[in-house]
């Protein structure tokens, strides 16, 4: 398929913009180009045919199934998208007075008190812009605390070797150092080890339940006796929470402070690289540590507010305000019911893929997993040659999303799933017989696999060269 640089003809227009009817601003001729951008010209027709064209070699949740574990891939409702982009929420500008944009503070401040009640959280900032930017924001809290108390020797956060990656990111810009602690036998953290690294310079443990691999951390209880003994906070990635929102709370569980994705849990689609939000949590010991500025309702209506022990300002403005919308507009229509529901339903698929094909995809047998679950191909590769990635590129000559691949790191070979609650059984029977089939094709015609996908719209990539060599911007022909 052609660039759209490739298909520009010198003269073509999409539309005719008229002069302006105000006076021009000058520009200081520093900041002016010295040439004009080489931008394509193309015709209208030529421009939506091209983009259409696009469109359907895009994969998404809406053209079919989509088990990207870790990441939450769902359908989302279309009457959220609509209500996000009604004229009195996009038309609206940041720096508007207060008076005059109550409304979005009220979506903002009624988001806040939603969140805050499903995850047991006494205060909440929706200004952190991701899930990465809501543990750094998250972490910027715990250290604002021990700062205050005086408590300046607290160094380190402790993180599981099955941690999503961007737990030690967050945590070594926050200024932290990073200590590791192994999994036990069950996949869950190492009890002892914990005891044997904990200690006057821990900050906090970062700890995501359900876990990586999708089983629940039964030790929970535990694991924050020994955190908060030893005078460190316990920190929730939010990640999993479409597990168990509506049934269990992370305040309840002990965690101090927590991040949720609302770009995967609360109805804002996850692909494409955003947009995102990640919302922070956290027990009343730490609120006056909250980024400025707070919304706050008042007799007259709703204001900003800002707080003498803030952290400051973690985000332009305020944040993805489309996204607290989207993720009001679902809260209010599923309620405290639907909520509990969705969660149970992403579980109970889960747990139906997973034990429909562990016979031939191993899983961690003997416990139900949660919302998600990971197999480990390595036996299937010892006997054929059969990657994991070979699996999943077969997968997308069947029309299926290949799940997330090699990872957590501590499981060789791994695929993980996660189906999600808006599947249906149909779906997940058809996914069930592809798999079962793929699985038998690796013996029958391995080499087959290995050169797999054979249908799509490109084949199988030299991925090293394109991670190290990326080319990001067209060049025009000599």
């Amino acid at each position: 398929m052609n660039l759209i640089f490739e298909i520009s003809n010198k003269g073509a227009r999409c539309a005719t913009i008229r002069k302006p009817d105000v006076k021009s601003a000058k520009i200081n001729k520093k900041y002016a180009r010295a040439e004009k951008p080489e931008l394509p010209e193309v015709s209208e027709v030529d421009f939506a045919r091209h983009y259409t064209a696009l469109s359907r070699r895009a994969f998404g949740v809406d053209t079919g199934f989509y088990p990207l574990g870790s990441c939450t891939m769902k359908y989302n409702p279309k009457i959220n998208e609509e209500v996000a982009a009604l004229e009195g929420f996009t038309q609206i500008h940041p720096l508007q007075p207060e008076d005059s944009v109550q409304g979005a503070l009220e979506v903002i401040e009624t988001l806040g008190g939603y969140l805050a009640e499903i995850t047991g959280m006494e205060g909440v900032t929706l200004q952190p812009n991701a899930g990465a930017h809501g543990e750094y924001t998250g972490l910027l809290l715990i250290k604002a605390y021990h700062a205050a108390r005086g408590d300046t020797k607290r160094t380190k956060v402790i993180v599981p070797d099955s941690a999503h990656g961007t737990n030690p990111a967050s945590a070594v810009m926050a200024g932290f150092e990073i200590i590791n602690v192994p999994s036990d036998e069950e996949k869950g953290v190492d009890l002892e080890a914990l005891k044997g690294v904990v200690g006057e310079d821990t900050a906090a443990l970062m700890l995501t339940n359900p876990t990586t691999l999708g089983l629940f951390e039964k030790n929970i209880k535990e694991i924050s006796k020994i955190i908060h003994n030893a005078g460190g906070l316990l920190y929730y990635d939010g990640a999993n929470l479409n597990a168990v929102m509506g049934i269990v709370r992370p305040g309840d569980m002990g965690f101090d402070v927590v991040h949720l994705n609302l770009h995967k849990t609360f109805s804002t689609p996850h692909g494409g690289g955003g947009p995102g939000s990640g919302p922070v949590g956290c027990k009343k010991e730490l609120v006056q540590f909250l980024p400025n500025p707070a919304v706050v309702k008042t007799d007259k209506g709703y204001k900003f507010d800002c707080g003498k022990k803030s952290i400051g300002k973690v985000a332009s403005y305020y944040g993805n305000f489309g996204v607290y919308v989207r993720a009001l507009a679902y809260i209010t229509a599923l309620g405290a019911e639907g909520i509990k529901s969705a969660a149970e339903h992403a579980v109970l698929n889960a747990n139906y893929l997973k034990v429909n094909i562990e016979d031939l995809y191993p899983t961690e047998k003997g416990r139900h997993c949660m919302h998600e679950f990971v197999v480990s191909m390595q036996d299937l590769k010892d006997k054929t040659g059969v990657s994991a990635m070979d699996i999943a590129k077969t997968m997308i000559d069947r029309g299926y999303h290949p799940p997330t691949m090699y990872f957590p790191l501590i499981i060789h070979e791994a695929l993980m799933f996660e189906p999600t609650e808006t599947e249906n059984k149909r779906t997940l029977d058809e996914v069930i017989a592809a798999l079962r089939e793929i699985y038998e094709e690796a013996f029958k015609d391995p080499e087959y696999m290995k050169a797999a996908p054979h249908h799509a719209q490109i084949g199988r990539p030299d991925e090293v060269k394109a991670a190290r060599q990326p080319i990001v911007r067209y060049k025009k022909p000599e």
